[in-house]
Formats: C-alpha cells, structure tokens, sequence
C-alpha cells in the first residue's frame, strides 16, 4: 500500500473498528508502518513509559489501549475522525521528549511537541487543513485536565479553549486515563469523577 492507502486504512480502522487495536497491530506487523511518516506510531513501541502511571509499558501499547476506549467514546464526540485520530497520535510526543531523570522516565513537553510531530506526520497524508488544525489543537492540549487536577501553572484555560472545545479535551482525556493497565473500578470511578470536575470548571467560569 502506498502512503494515501496506509491512510485510507487507517482512517477505516479508527472509524469503524470496535477494537482498533487489533487491525493497527497487524498493519504493522504486516510492515504497512514502515515507511515515512507511519513509522512514528510504529517506533512508539521503542519508547518506554513511567511503570507507576503506565504498568502496560511502552507507549504503543498505551496508543492501543487509548483507542480502543475512544472508540467507545467516539460517538460523544462533535466529530469522530478528529477525535479518532487526536487519539492515535495523542503522545507522539513522547518519541522526542522521552528521558531519564534520576531513575525516573519523564516525557516534558509532549503535549507541545506532540502538536508539531502530529502537524508534520498529518502534513504527508491529507491537504485537509481544518481538519489537521483540530487534531492537533487536541494533542496540543490533552494534557490540561491532569494540570487542572493537579494545581499545575501549565494549566492554561484561556489559552486552550481559544483552540478547542474543552468537552473534546475531556473525552480525549477520560481515554487517555482509562487507556492504561491493571485498572480496578474504584480508579475508573476516580479518573470519571476527576474529568467532570475539569468540565465544571468551564462550565462555572
């Protein structure tokens, strides 16, 4: 398959596929991922992750845990192959933010680098300009609701909801924390409740 195919595909699978995982993996078994720029999501699973927050490893498995859970959720979103792709691409990122830092693996910065490597990776696939400015405005801000939880100054509310919906953040968030192992009900409850407070947020101010 060619680049336009491999898109084509891809944006099938994101769409139409209750477990997207499952046909991503076999596209990169099958090496569709790798040429330029798939190989991006393909190198994902080279990159490790902080075992405490990620107990399913490498960042790969935690993009197919992701959207496998937005395809769940994809039907709440106000468009669906945004959402979709904003999932898969959510912490590419992490391919150049990824350190270790006193025996810690970090990945800074992902959610701002990650807006440009989406921009780039996009680029090579679709002339479709609304449509890349909104999965990367996701990527650029998935990471508020953690900072909001968190009391962090990267927290930046005016900032993101001159970009985007803070709803979209949200349902791009719930997966992204929901896209993780070993996870109990009493944690999904936690990490629901968590979301709804950073969606009052807005909705109070």
């Amino acid at each position: 398959m060619n680049n336009k195919e491999v898109f084509t595909r891809i944006n099938e699978i994101l769409l139409n596929s209750s477990k997207p995982s499952y046909e991503l993996e076999s596209l990169i078994m099958d090496g569709d991922l790798d040429r330029y720029p798939f190989d991006k999501i393909r190198k994902l699973k080279d990159i490790n992750q902080n075992p405490k927050y990620h107990p399913e490893g490498n960042v790969l498995n935690h993009i197919f845990l992701v959207v496998d859970r937005a395809s769940e959720y994809k039907q709440y979103s106000n468009d669906e192959k945004v959402f979709m792709w904003a999932a898969l691409l959510h912490d590419i990122g992490k391919l150049t933010t990824t350190r270790v830092r006193k025996n810690r693996i970090t990945s800074y910065d992902h959610d701002i680098e990650g807006k440009d490597i989406a921009m780039d990776f996009l680029n090579e696939l679709t002339h479709d300009e609304k449509f890349k400015q909104k999965v990367v405005n996701l990527v650029r801000w998935h990471m508020q609701p953690l900072y909001y939880d968190k009391n962090l100054p990267f927290f930046k509310p005016q900032d993101m909801i001159n970009d985007v919906e803070y709803k979209e953040v949200a349902l791009l968030s719930l997966c992204d924390r929901l896209g993780r192992g070993n996870l109990d009900k009493e944690t999904i409850n936690h990490e629901k409740e968590r979301i709804e407070k950073f969606k009052e947020y807005f909705e109070k101010n």
